[in-house]
């Protein structure tokens, strides 16, 4: 089965190019929470310990809110990205419940990051593994792949024709595919990746309580193909009394106006980006009906104001990517005009708390335009 999703006209592509899209949630709708044991298998792990939750009040001062904390996901699990907590927890669960003792080849897609922490998992619990990477990805982030042991096969292509390829490469005997996105039929392995991102909110709220404060009262997450913003969201709607939640992606690979939109997931034409990881044209089946009810705005943002935030963060001492930036500057994007309307949608005071997830580090996807 093909693991794509289309907009209902085959191989047609939606332009986008608005930068704020205010979306209506559900209010009454919850979502159950993740496994406790999640929490339990990280902390197991050796590498462990909880990513800093950074304080930065010049940001605060800068956007008119009380308070703006940065999630560094710098150094996750020994790795320069929050994508090591959803792969640890998947590939431990495939082996543990469907493969037990047998060598297997986990076979995946990537953009940069889940390839390595696929990669580095495999290689940690014996295994194998194929990672399947598609145009624009930096070569170093490449190179990383290659050094933790993993077959590389590149291709000229977008990330869902490398999704597809790794499907078709997963399908013999004694393979795995362990993909962070999800399609109709395959389902299972994505939401083991989504429940590993329950970690992050679950320091998150620990850190936040360790400063006074219940939870925040915005949280922006950086969406490919989804599957972190459904595991943020599925954390903060277990109460209808959860967080305004914001996504942000690159404009061009700016999906999700065009499907809170349509009421239904659209597959956009991507373009080329310096957020590699962002770079994704289709929602996660999984993820669609997350976003469909518990978001409320979506932002697309450029690579210039993506690398300005880079710089910012980095002189706040948040080693921030292109994709872990990606927060700020879509958080500046959408005030930067209409600012009242904008800030009363997102529900934004002066006393507001704002939480920025910065999903990866320089290290990750160096801040340079793939040619």
């Amino acid at each position: 089965m093909s693991p794509r999703l289309d907009d209902g006209s085959a191989g047609e592509s939606v332009e986008v190019t608005s930068t704020w899209y205010a979306h209506t949630r559900d209010r009454t709708w919850t979502c159950a929470p993740p496994p406790s044991d999640v929490w339990t298998f990280h902390r197991s792990l050796s590498e462990y310990s909880p990513t800093p939750l950074i304080e930065l009040p010049t940001l605060a001062t800068e956007l008119g809110v009380g308070h703006v904390f940065a999630k560094d996901e710098s150094l996750r699990l020994g790795l320069p990205a929050f994508k090591s907590l959803g792969a640890s927890w998947a590939v431990h669960r495939l082996v543990r419940d469907l493969h037990g003792d047998e060598p297997i080849t986990i076979v995946s897609a990537t953009d940069g990051n889940h390839g390595r922490a696929i990669a580095h998992w495999a290689r940690r619990l014996s295994h194998r593994a194929t990672v399947v990477i598609p145009s624009g990805v930096h070569p170093d982030a490449v190179q990383a792949i290659r050094d933790e042991g993993a077959a590389v096969v590149t291709i000229e292509g977008t990330y869902d024709d490398a999704v597809a390829m790794a499907a078709d490469l997963a399908a013999g005997s004694g393979r795995a595919l362990v993909q962070d996105t999800a399609w109709d039929g395959y389902e299972e392995v994505p939401g083991w990746i989504v429940e590993g991102y329950s970690t992050m909110f679950t320091e998150t709220d620990e850190q936040l309580r360790a400063s006074a404060r219940d939870r925040p009262d915005l949280v922006v997450v950086p969406v490919g193909v989804g599957s972190l913003l459904q595991a943020a969201i599925t954390h903060y709607r277990q109460d209808s009394e959860g967080p305004t939640i914001a996504s942000v992606e690159p404009e061009a690979a700016s999906f999700m106006a065009t499907s809170l939109a349509a009421g239904r997931p659209v597959t956009v034409a991507t373009g080329t980006t310096i957020m590699a990881g962002l770079n994704c044209g289709t929602p996660s089946s999984l993820a669609w009906p997350f976003m469909a009810r518990g978001l409320d705005a979506a932002i697309a943002v450029g690579d210039g104001d993506v690398d300005a935030a880079v710089r910012d963060l980095s002189a706040l001492g948040v080693p921030a990517g292109p994709c872990g930036a990606a927060g700020l500057a879509g958080l500046r994007v959408a005030l930067a005009d209409d600012t009242a309307h904008r800030r009363h949608h997102l529900g934004l005071l002066p006393t507001s708390a704002v939480l920025l997830i910065v999903t990866e580090g320089v290290d990750a996807n160096p801040a340079v335009a793939p040619t």
